[in-house]
């Protein structure tokens, strides 16, 4: 699913029991943290968003491939969440 921000667009890889709320990652968005990140994680604990970012390179400690460890580590346990990746404009 392909999602339009003003942020900008990213594909809405898994939302694991309907976790992404589109306003909700807007107002929790902040460019100079997140825009450097290819992917996106947004997970809900204590009803409160939280927004963790991974780079698309597998080899680096933060990247993409450390999502399932971010997941179970991090995260409460069967939290709703959703993974983002962002799509990069040809213009």
């Amino acid at each position: 699913m392909l999602i339009e921000t003003e942020i900008g667009n990213f594909e809405l890889i898994k939302d694991y029991k309907e976790a992404f709320d589109l306003q909700l990652f807007i107002e929790r968005y902040v460019d100079v943290a997140f825009d450097r990140y290819t992917y996106l994680v947004g997970d809900m604990s204590s009803e409160k968003l939280r927004l963790k970012g991974f780079n698309s390179d597998p080899k680096s400690p933060n990247g993409y491939k450390r999502i399932p460890d971010y997941l179970s580590e991090s995260c409460n346990f069967n939290c709703g969440y959703y993974i983002l990746k962002r799509i990069k404009n040809n213009d």
